[in-house]
């Protein structure tokens, strides 16, 4: 009675699907980008355009162009990745893959954001635009308490102003709406 327990040469030569996948996170990619090309084409397939329809390149031409890019890039990756490809790692002088990511700067500047949206229609854009230029330099680093404020108003108004008067886009002006 034999009690040979190894694996069949047939069984040990396959490898499983775990394995063939791994070191391949690129398809990941893929999927996404296959997924957004299928929502921009599916929104352009079905927008209304009876009304703004004029002359033979209409409001649907520029997302069926970026939907059939971003499938035709999905599958050019996919190829890629699935024979061998690989992307470089990050190898900028500047960075050091061996630190963590640094989470704290990434929060604050997601809280500075999802602040300025919550605030720019009760209060407008020139208080919510300098609250978010202060607040994406104090999360960057900087540390002039006296100038930053400053900074930050100035380019928050400048920035309502060439918007809302010289570009007509209409920015909420707040409280502040009479005076500027």
């Amino acid at each position: 009675m034999s009690t040979d327990t190894t694996t069949p040469p047939a069984v040990a030569e396959r490898p499983g699907r775990a394995a063939r996948l791994r070191g391949r996170s690129e398809l990941g990619v893929c999927v996404l980008l296959v997924a957004l090309g299928a929502l921009v084409l599916g929104d352009a397939l079905t927008m209304d355009v009876d009304v703004t329809q004029r002359g033979p390149v209409g409001p649907r031409t520029v997302p069926l162009a970026v939907g059939c890019g971003l499938l035709l890039v999905a599958v050019l990756l996919a190829v890629d990745v699935l024979r061998g490809g690989r992307g470089e790692a990050e190898t900028g002088e500047d960075i050091d893959l061996s630190e963590p990511g640094d989470w704290r700067t990434v929060l604050l500047l997601a809280g500075v954001f999802l602040g300025n949206a919550v605030l720019i229609g009760p209060v407008g854009f020139p208080v919510s635009g300098a609250l978010l230029f202060w607040g994406s330099a104090y999360a960057l680093g900087s540390r002039h308490f006296d100038r930053d404020p400053l900074i930050a108003a100035g380019l928050s108004v400048l920035t309502y102003f060439v918007f809302d008067h010289l570009l007509g886009v209409p920015l909420p002006g707040g409280p502040l709406m009479g005076v500027l």
